[in-house]
């Protein structure tokens, strides 16, 4: 049996709370996640990077330092994480870093992608090759860089006879479904988390509602939430992504400002919730899925994932974990996995998912 190769892969979400880092182990087509590690941002970094998240005076400078720090802060998850797996720097065959997203605008003829955490330095800090940039061939080929985890999916939880569709339910919510055949479909179904973090954020001052707690004292409105899913992106057909650029305080508060009274502020917290659940849910057929399986933050909202079984059944409502890997670490697997496609000089995307008028390799490579 041939020895294994080890990929770290770093990824921080649109949540903006830290650094996931995973060390995977390759061995022909089977996989293992070998050691994880989350590196929180500091706080003064976490708020440098949500202020670049949207348009603001002096942003170039602004950019150039931010994208210095988060560099040390992914390259300082990526030592941490080897660490824990016993491993030396020179095991690794080659870092996969996603970087932090500060823009994603998809459109039909100007999409861009900006994803900082200068990969130069990574390397040079680590002394380990770096692949990082793997959005922006996608877009350069007519597709939108995202979702690039569904071909990852496929790999770690295609399952011979079972329809099984995987929602990572983190800022926003990703969906890949996987059958029997060659088929592979995935998009952004709207929000995950990111409307629901940015709520508890304004009054309550915490960064997320914890197991969902919040919601549940609450009740879903109609009014609101019919006003919500008739934003045109939920009816959008695929390929199609989005992201807190446009899901954001401001999309809520022009539909709150639509209402006649004010609602209190913990039945918008579950009728946020709502929306993220019917939003997933309105994608998939229950008839047809056997199981849908959930990864990401919103695997641990317990409100979140009892409304996903009421509204998808008979579909059996799981987490990763039951499949075989962590929902805390699915997505840093991901591009983990990424980096020995290009390693392997083998495309990253899907075209059927992005949009990309053909398969491409991925990412641009920082010798260690």
């Amino acid at each position: 049996m041939s020895e294994p190769r080890f990929f770290v892969g770093l990824i921080s979400g649109t949540s903006v709370d830290g650094i996931d880092a995973v060390v995977l182990a390759l061995r022909n087509s089977q996989l293992e996640i070998i050691a994880c590690h989350d590196e929180p941002y500091p706080e003064t970094l976490r708020l440098a990077v949500l202020s670049l998240c949207h348009p603001g005076i002096n942003e170039i400078d602004r950019l150039g330092i931010v994208d210095r720090d988060v560099a040390d802060s992914f390259a300082k998850a990526a030592l941490a994480v080897i660490s824990k797996a016993g491993l030396k720097v020179s095991d690794i065959a080659a870092i996969g870093s996603h970087g932090q997203t500060i823009r994603h605008r998809p459109s039909e003829d100007r999409t861009f992608t900006l994803q900082i955490g200068d990969a130069n330095r990574i390397a040079e800090l680590t002394g380990i090759t770096t692949i990082a940039d793997f959005r922006r061939r996608d877009v350069a080929a007519g597709g939108q860089g995202a979702p690039l985890t569904p071909a990852f999916h496929r790999v770690a939880f295609g399952i011979s006879g079972n329809a099984t569709a995987v929602v990572n339910i983190g800022g926003i919510s990703n969906i890949t479904l996987l059958d029997d055949g060659d088929n592979l479909v995935g998009f952004d179904s709207g929000p995950g988390n990111t409307l629901m973090d940015a709520w508890v954020r304004k009054h309550l001052d915490q960064a997320f509602d914890q197991n969902g707690a919040w919601a549940d004292s609450g009740r879903a409105d109609e009014s609101l939430l019919e006003r919500c899913l008739d934003d045109p992106y939920f009816s959008a057909p695929a390929p199609k992504s989005t992201g807190p650029e446009y899901f954001n305080l401001a999309w809520l508060e022009e539909r709150l400002d639509m209402l006649p009274d004010p609602i209190p502020p913990e039945d918008v917290q579950r009728t946020l919730l709502e929306l993220t659940a019917r939003s997933i849910a309105a994608t998939l057929d229950n008839e047809s899925i056997a199981q849908l399986a959930v990864c990401g933050g919103g695997a641990k909202n317990t409100p979140l994932m009892t409304r996903l079984g009421e509204l998808l059944y008979p579909t059996q409502v799981i987490t990763t974990q039951a499949l075989g890997i962590d929902p805390d670490w699915v997505e840093a697997a991901a591009f983990a996995w990424l980096a020995s496609r290009t390693v392997d000089n083998l495309p990253g995307n899907e075209p059927s998912v992005t949009g990309a008028t053909g398969y491409r390799v991925l990412g641009a490579v920082f010798p260690g």
